[in-house]
């Protein structure tokens, strides 16, 4: 048997922070082992690991047990990126990065292009620099004792953000260009299946709100789908696509079967998402040797789960790993001189030590004759400023003779008294004064006290009470406005509890409050 698991893992880095107590330079390689091992499958297909080559360490690329495969974005750091994990005894025969051959090496590599003339060299180049496909052939026997090719397309498909239409038009452009390869594979006689994440639902049973969204069977990516799947379930040749939905082959009325869900509605705890992975294989590969498609919405650390299938097949695997594994990347393959290397001293023959130490004996006897020299020729501290001796810190505190001192014979100028210009005369004026400076002082007294007071109340009072949500008048959550527009930056509250249908009465509520300044 053959097990296939594709994952979006959102980031290969991130499950590495919930392993503990291990060294700092085995934590990568365990974390990641423990993924593959929960995972059990012969071939693990990673997408939106979100790391470059730069960012890229041996215990996460070079698991023991595996021979692995990557595929960085050219463009940006921490962005998508896809990753295949095969067993040793599932090694591939080929690996490719990208889907156009532009990044292929011509050793190692699958081949089998098509016709690609519909686009441009800088619109291929486009489509793989953002590291969402990766191609690995393996030789696999069938029950029977036949051997055959398969090829496995590893994908991380583009997402259609609604605020930038050409998104749109680069998610079509990929799904076109991936139509173009798969159908090419099949056409040379290679067995394929296209696993990841597509970034479509296909059918209302694969998405929580297909019935409130605008137009849901005329988008593009939906289309797309009709025409590269077969409908197992329609008899018209109008149907009929190279591709079968491997979990809906074995499932096709399953509802609630999803893979993704909003991390930040807390949608997964209530299942509120939609499917957007899939295991498609080629009609006759899925109808002879599919045994089981699955999900394992179980597993935790990302906001996918892992989705699979098991073939009634064996692999056979290749003497030797394709060039594109990570294990013959200079930085791991110890052929990449590091700075270290120019540091550690190297092995000398005994003649030549013999001349280095003699060298250096007489370099250090002609230093040491230079610096008696130039002590010899030094002058002595005694000779130097015989006349002007050396100045002393208490020197720069004496008074200075060319500043003149004031003489204490010298009387200066008097000056009538303030006081005596503002005493009053009379007893009856000296008593006003005091009555009005006694209240000057008390309401400067009672001014200041109320200021403290009004200040500390301000300080530990604490912030303001939390809003109660109008449905289940339970304290809100404080979220902050992130999509660009008038309020960006500003704070409000909302029902704590989970996203989900609109009839579930355990579901979040539609309460929503600004949150004033503080």
């Amino acid at each position: 048997m053959l097990r296939v698991v594709s994952w979006n893992i959102n980031g290969i880095r991130r499950p590495l922070q919930g392993v503990a107590n291990q060294e700092p330079s085995n934590c990568a390689a365990v974390a990641v082992g423990r993924i593959l091992d929960e995972l059990d499958a012969d071939i693990v297909c990673l997408q939106e690991t979100k790391v470059t080559r730069d960012a890229l360490t041996e215990p996460l690329a070079i698991v023991e047990g595996y021979n692995s495969y990557f595929s960085f974005s050219r463009n940006r750091s921490g962005y998508s990126g896809v990753a295949t994990f095969c067993k040793d005894n599932a090694t591939p025969v080929a690996a490719e990065e990208g889907l156009s051959g532009l990044f292929a090496t011509q050793n190692g590599d699958v081949g089998c292009y098509g016709n690609m003339d519909e686009f441009t060299q800088e619109e291929l180049r486009a489509l793989d620099s953002e590291g969402r496909a990766l191609l690995t052939q393996h030789k696999i026997r069938t029950w029977e004792g036949k051997e055959k090719t398969l090829t496995l397309i590893n994908v991380y498909c583009p997402h259609a953000d609604p605020g930038r239409p050409e998104r749109l038009v680069f998610k079509m452009r990929f799904y076109r260009l991936l139509q173009i390869r798969a159908e090419a594979l099949l056409a040379a006689g290679s067995h394929v299946i296209i696993l990841g994440d597509l970034n479509t639902a296909h059918r209302p049973i694969d998405h929580w709100d297909a019935v409130n969204l605008e137009c849901f069977e005329e988008d593009p990516g939906r289309k797309w789908m009709d025409s590269l799947l077969s409908n197992l379930g329609c008899q018209s040749a109008s149907h009929v696509g190279p591709f079968i939905d491997s979990y809906r082959c074995f499932q096709p009325k399953q509802e609630g079967a999803f893979t993704c869900w909003s991390a930040v509605t807390g949608a997964r705890h209530l299942n509120y998402g939609s499917r957007l992975d899939y295991v498609l294989g080629d009609r006759t590969l899925v109808i002879d040797t599919f045994q089981a498609s699955f999900l394992l919405p179980e597993v935790m650390g990302s906001d996918h789960c892992p989705v699979g299938a098991v073939l009634s097949v064996s692999s056979v695997p290749a003497k030797q790993c394709p060039p594109l594994c990570t294990r013959f990347l200079p930085e791991f393959a110890g052929t990449q001189l590091k700075i270290l290397r120019f540091l550690v001293p190297l092995e000398q023959s005994p003649v030549l030590e013999q001349s280095t130490l003699q060298h250096n004996n007489q370099t250090r006897v002609q230093t040491c004759q230079n610096k008696a020299q130039v002590r010899s020729t030094r002058p002595q501290p005694s000779q130097v400023g015989s006349s002007r001796g050396q100045k002393h810190l208490k020197s720069y505190f004496q008074p200075s003779p060319s500043c003149p001192q004031a003489s204490p014979d010298i009387e200066l100028p008097s000056l009538p008294l303030m006081s005596a210009l503002m005493t009053p005369k009379t007893p009856e004026e000296k008593a006003v004064a005091k009555v009005v400076k006694g209240q000057a002082k008390t309401s400067e007294a009672k001014d200041e006290k109320e200021l403290r007071t009004s200040f500390w109340k301000s300080v530990l009072a604490g912030p303001l009470r939390t809003p109660l949500c109008g449905g289940h008048r339970e304290p809100c959550v404080m979220r902050t406005v992130k999509k660009p527009g008038p309020n960006l930056g500003r704070r409000f509250y909302m029902c704590a509890r989970p996203r989900g249908p609109p009839t579930d009465p355990s579901s979040r509520c539609n309460f929503f409050l600004w949150s004033r300044p503080s």
